[in-house]
């Protein structure tokens, strides 16, 4: 894979020669990437993949016309034919005056600690995803493996735009995850845990993913059936972020300006209870999904998306900016194929006052609910109805595991009711603490 310079020198060539080619403006991304996975199962490697690559994409704009493509082959006949490919697309494409450059790119690239230079050999891979399966069926009543895996990922970003933005980044990910079986052929279960981070040694210890994954399966098995009925619904963790998930789509610029979200007429309105507070933070060190500078190649605050239950922002790039005729908060996002769109970074809910414990404890008769299954969400109404399994709730305390009812509600309701717990832990891009709904409707037998 080619060096940050090379990129640099590669970007800003290109910008160039399209330049002299008749675009009046252009962007290049170039995205490198190595990684290396291991798979395994019951002790022995069933997959090994490793793979390289690189891609550059160009974005011209002659008048109020603009086009975008992208090529992985980085000799200089096959850029010099993508340069005068995109030219040509750019003259035959239809007039669209919103899309352009961003006016204020930035000068001042943040240090966020972003890349590991640890590289981690097969052998090690190997060892990593066995230690953690074997772990998991040491425990007592685990009697299958879905398999292990560990990985590890290398990238660079290099953006350049011909308004003086040049500048780019390494990012580097590691990852081991294990899924077992327990139970008979009957009535079997299955679970899994996981971890992911940019450096390898703030990664979980092996034995740590591999127990959990088993016990999370033992406590799933001989589940039991509910009738139908309203009650309160507790949201582990690892659900009650897709919760949060809805809540992005829906304060996406891109859904305000199709008027596909139910909340497009709701900026400054209270939506939920007051501890609700919503944040995007791209600068979280070794985030997951931290940046030093958005794909627009702009500088990145931190944003309050809700306040004390008010909602308070979009989540905006330069074109939807402009269409709502408000100022952008730089959150575009692209791919080397495809024009930038908003999207958040490290996004979450702030911990609530109380304990996860608190939480359950105040949910007399409910439902603790562990899994998810199927999309039935429609983000235009609010209708909320998905496939769950967990456990019930008994006098505050988790009691039997349940399996094949379906929850629902309506968002705009759910989260009017949301109360949150103080559990908060950085484990994905979106992340949640417990979160309790009040008063969910449960299908059951």
């Amino acid at each position: 894979m080619m060096k940050k310079e090379n990129y640099k020198l590669l970007a800003e060539e290109v910008l160039e020669k399209a330049s002299l080619k008749g675009a009046n403006f252009s962007d290049v991304v170039i995205i490198g990437n190595i990684s290396k996975n291991i798979g395994c199962r019951l002790g022995k490697v069933e997959e090994i993949e490793q793979s390289e690559t690189q891609i550059l994409g160009l974005r011209t704009f002659i008048g109020k016309k603009n086009a975008i493509t992208s090529t992985n082959n980085f000799n200089k006949e096959s850029i010099n034919e993508t340069i005068d490919r995109v030219i040509e697309m750019t003259k035959l494409t239809p007039d669209d005056p919103l899309p352009g450059l961003a006016n204020e790119t930035t000068k001042k690239i943040p240090e966020l600690d972003l890349y590991d230079d640890t590289d981690l050999g097969a052998d090690k891979l190997k060892e990593l995803a066995l230690d953690i399966e074997s772990n998991s069926l040491e425990v007592e009543g685990i009697n299958n493996s879905n398999g292990s895996s560990a990985s590890q990922s290398k990238s660079s970003v290099y953006l350049a735009t011909s308004e003086g933005f040049s500048n780019g980044y390494k990012k580097s990910n590691f990852s081991a995850s294990c899924s077992v079986i327990a139970g008979n052929n009957s009535s079997m279960q299955t679970d899994y845990d996981f971890d992911s981070k940019v450096f390898f040694s703030d990664l979980r210890n092996p034995s740590d993913i591999g127990i959990k994954a088993a016990e999370y399966t033992l406590s799933k098995c001989n589940p039991k059936k509910i009738n139908t009925c309203k009650m309160n619904v507790v949201f582990h963790p690892r659900v009650a972020r897709t919760l949060l998930a809805h809540f992005t789509s829906l304060v996406n610029g891109s859904s305000i300006v199709r008027g596909s979200s139910f909340l497009k007429e709701k900026l400054n309105q209270k939506i939920f209870k007051n501890e609700i507070n919503i944040i995007d933070n791209p600068s979280i060190i070794r985030g997951l999904s931290s940046k030093p500078f958005d794909d627009e190649g702009c500088s990145m605050e931190k944003i309050s998306l809700v306040e004390n239950g008010v909602l308070k922002n979009w989540i905006l790039d330069t074109t939807t900016s402009k269409q709502l005729g408000l100022v952008s908060n730089s959150r575009a996002s692209r791919g080397v194929s495809s024009p930038p769109t908003p999207s958040p970074t490290n996004i979450f809910i702030n911990n609530g006052s109380k304990s996860a414990k608190q939480v359950l404890n105040e949910v007399n008769n409910g439902f603790y609910v562990t899994e998810l299954i199927g999309q039935g969400v429609n983000l235009i109404t609010g209708d909320y109805s998905r496939g769950a399994s967990g456990f019930k709730i008994e006098n505050g305390e988790i009691s039997f595991p349940i399996n094949e009812v379906t929850i629902a509600d309506n968002l705009n309701d759910m989260f009017k009711k949301m109360i949150i717990a103080n559990d908060l832990e950085f484990l994905y891009s979106i992340n949640t603490p417990t979160l309790a709904i009040e008063g969910m409707t449960i299908a059951g037998v």
